[in-house]
Protein backbone atom coordinates (compact mmCIF):
# COMPACT_ATOMS: atom_id res chain seq x y z
CA UNK A 1 0.00 0.00 0.00
CA UNK A 2 1.37 3.75 -1.26
CA UNK A 3 2.30 5.90 1.44
CA UNK A 4 0.59 8.66 -0.12
CA UNK A 5 -1.91 6.75 -1.34
CA UNK A 6 -2.47 6.72 -5.75
CA UNK A 7 -0.09 8.97 -7.22
CA UNK A 8 -1.51 9.39 -10.89
CA UNK A 9 -4.98 9.68 -10.95
CA UNK A 10 -6.13 12.27 -13.49
CA UNK A 11 -9.02 13.76 -13.77
CA UNK A 12 -11.78 12.89 -16.78
CA UNK A 13 -11.80 15.62 -19.23
CA UNK A 14 -14.81 17.21 -19.45
CA UNK A 15 -17.41 15.61 -23.00
CA UNK A 16 -17.16 18.44 -25.64
CA UNK A 17 -19.98 20.70 -27.24
CA UNK A 18 -21.88 18.74 -29.66
CA UNK A 19 -22.59 21.90 -31.58
CA UNK A 20 -20.62 22.67 -33.88
CA UNK A 21 -18.93 26.23 -34.06
CA UNK A 22 -19.45 26.63 -38.18
CA UNK A 23 -22.85 26.50 -39.73
CA UNK A 24 -22.28 25.45 -42.44
CA UNK A 25 -24.15 22.53 -41.33
CA UNK A 26 -27.42 24.72 -41.79
CA UNK A 27 -26.94 25.21 -45.55
CA UNK A 28 -28.65 23.53 -47.86
CA UNK A 29 -26.39 20.76 -50.26
CA UNK A 30 -26.23 22.59 -53.37
CA UNK A 31 -24.71 25.73 -51.48
CA UNK A 32 -22.13 23.95 -49.34
CA UNK A 33 -21.13 22.48 -52.51
CA UNK A 34 -20.26 25.79 -53.79
CA UNK A 35 -18.98 27.09 -50.30
CA UNK A 36 -16.90 23.73 -49.43
CA UNK A 37 -15.82 23.57 -53.43
CA UNK A 38 -17.31 19.92 -53.99
CA UNK A 39 -17.90 20.82 -57.53
CA UNK A 40 -14.43 20.44 -58.97
CA UNK A 41 -15.65 20.43 -62.93
CA UNK A 42 -13.43 19.12 -65.11
CA UNK A 43 -9.20 18.94 -64.70
CA UNK A 44 -7.15 21.39 -66.88
CA UNK A 45 -3.52 22.51 -67.06
CA UNK A 46 -1.76 24.83 -68.96
CA UNK A 47 1.52 22.55 -70.83
CA UNK A 48 3.68 24.78 -73.06
CA UNK A 49 1.38 27.83 -73.30
CA UNK A 50 -1.23 25.19 -74.68
CA UNK A 51 -4.25 25.39 -72.27
CA UNK A 52 -5.83 21.32 -71.79
CA UNK A 53 -8.37 20.01 -70.36
CA UNK A 54 -9.19 16.20 -69.68
CA UNK A 55 -12.81 14.92 -71.05
CA UNK A 56 -13.67 11.58 -71.87
CA UNK A 57 -10.36 10.01 -70.90
CA UNK A 58 -8.33 12.20 -73.36
CA UNK A 59 -6.56 15.48 -73.07
CA UNK A 60 -8.37 18.50 -75.41
CA UNK A 61 -7.22 21.60 -76.45
CA UNK A 62 -9.56 24.13 -75.34
CA UNK A 63 -8.79 25.98 -78.18
CA UNK A 64 -9.49 23.07 -80.05
CA UNK A 65 -6.16 23.29 -81.76
CA UNK A 66 -3.59 20.66 -80.80
CA UNK A 67 -0.20 21.36 -81.68
CA UNK A 68 -0.83 23.94 -84.25
CA UNK A 69 -3.32 21.27 -86.13
CA UNK A 70 -6.81 21.56 -85.90
CA UNK A 71 -8.58 18.57 -83.91
CA UNK A 72 -10.77 17.52 -87.53
CA UNK A 73 -7.49 18.37 -89.11
CA UNK A 74 -6.01 15.94 -87.27
CA UNK A 75 -8.90 13.56 -87.66
CA UNK A 76 -8.07 13.62 -91.11
CA UNK A 77 -5.13 12.86 -91.36
CA UNK A 78 -5.40 9.59 -89.31
CA UNK A 79 -8.42 8.55 -91.22
CA UNK A 80 -5.78 9.21 -94.84
CA UNK A 81 -2.69 7.74 -92.31
CA UNK A 82 -5.18 4.52 -92.22
CA UNK A 83 -6.16 4.80 -95.90
CA UNK A 84 -2.38 4.59 -97.19
CA UNK A 85 -1.33 1.66 -94.56
CA UNK A 86 -4.21 -0.42 -96.13
CA UNK A 87 -2.90 0.43 -100.08
CA UNK A 88 0.32 -0.21 -98.76
CA UNK A 89 -0.71 -3.77 -97.21
CA UNK A 90 -2.38 -4.29 -101.03
CA UNK A 91 0.22 -3.70 -102.81
CA UNK A 92 2.63 -5.47 -101.30
CA UNK A 93 0.33 -8.56 -101.17
CA UNK A 94 0.34 -8.00 -104.91
CA UNK A 95 4.08 -7.27 -105.04
CA UNK A 96 4.30 -10.98 -103.57
CA UNK A 97 2.20 -12.76 -105.24
CA UNK A 98 3.84 -11.60 -108.50
CA UNK A 99 6.93 -12.70 -107.53
CA UNK A 100 5.45 -15.92 -106.97
CA UNK A 101 4.59 -16.44 -110.23
CA UNK A 102 7.70 -14.93 -111.88
CA UNK A 103 10.00 -16.77 -109.75
CA UNK A 104 10.79 -20.33 -109.55
CA UNK A 105 10.30 -22.35 -106.55
CA UNK A 106 12.29 -23.76 -105.18
CA UNK A 107 10.15 -27.28 -104.79
CA UNK A 108 9.18 -27.07 -108.48
CA UNK A 109 12.87 -27.13 -108.73
CA UNK A 110 13.85 -29.86 -106.77
CA UNK A 111 10.77 -32.31 -107.72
Amino acid sequence: MPLFGNTFSPKKTPPRKSASLSNLHNLDRSTREVELGLDYGTPTMNLAGQSLKFENGQWIAETGISGGVDRREAQRLRRRNQQLEEENNLLRLKVDILLDMVLPHQTDAAG
